[in-house]
């Protein structure tokens, strides 16, 4: 079975939560972890490479400023607009989790408050987000399978219902 590659990229202005997450995803067999501080440079690190076998997740750390929001959704847009399967995690101080909700509630898929549990529950969050890519990727093959093998099976029944009409004295 091929492993599924994933890409983290998180976006920290002020270097806050980036190395715990480096140091929680390791393994570079499965993850690809990059850190960036500028929307620029976050927009180049998501790679090149595409395809079923790659997912990606940005990790955004927002900041207490409602400026920031709008920022953030332009962000979200242009990442969705490269990558439409991407999931989006927000880290926000807990007292503005609502308004963070209420203002950017399209293209994200988990909203975590920033506290001392943050880098378990993104954790957690990339793991589930992953076993959601890799059943909508086996579940796109099995359906191919299933196809091929009863489109088979419909060829071999119309070759024996002809071979019965066709040459009787055999059957």
């Amino acid at each position: 079975m091929k492993v599924i590659k994933t890409y983290i990229v998180c976006l920290d202005d002020h270097r806050n939560f980036s190395e715990d997450i480096k140091k929680r995803f390791s393994d570079s067999s499965k993850y690809i972890v990059s850190v960036t501080h500028n929307r620029e440079d976050f927009l180049k690190s998501l790679g090149d490479e595409k395809g079923p076998d790659i997912f990606r997740v940005a990790i955004i750390g927002l900041h207490d400023s409602k400026d920031s929001y709008e920022y953030t959704g332009k962000i979200i847009a242009d990442l969705k607009a490269y990558d439409k399967n991407a999931g989006v995690l927000l880290l926000a101080p807990p007292d503005k989790l609502d308004d963070v909700r209420n203002s950017l509630r399209v293209g994200v898929d988990s909203y975590i408050p920033k506290n001392a549990n943050t880098v378990l529950r993104v954790h957690n969050t990339v793991k589930k987000l992953v076993s959601e890519h890799n059943l909508m990727f086996y579940n796109r093959r099995r359906k191919i399978s299933v196809t091929i093998v009863i489109a088979l099976l419909v060829l071999s029944l119309f070759f024996l219902l002809a071979s019965r009409l066709l040459l009787p004295d055999y059957f």
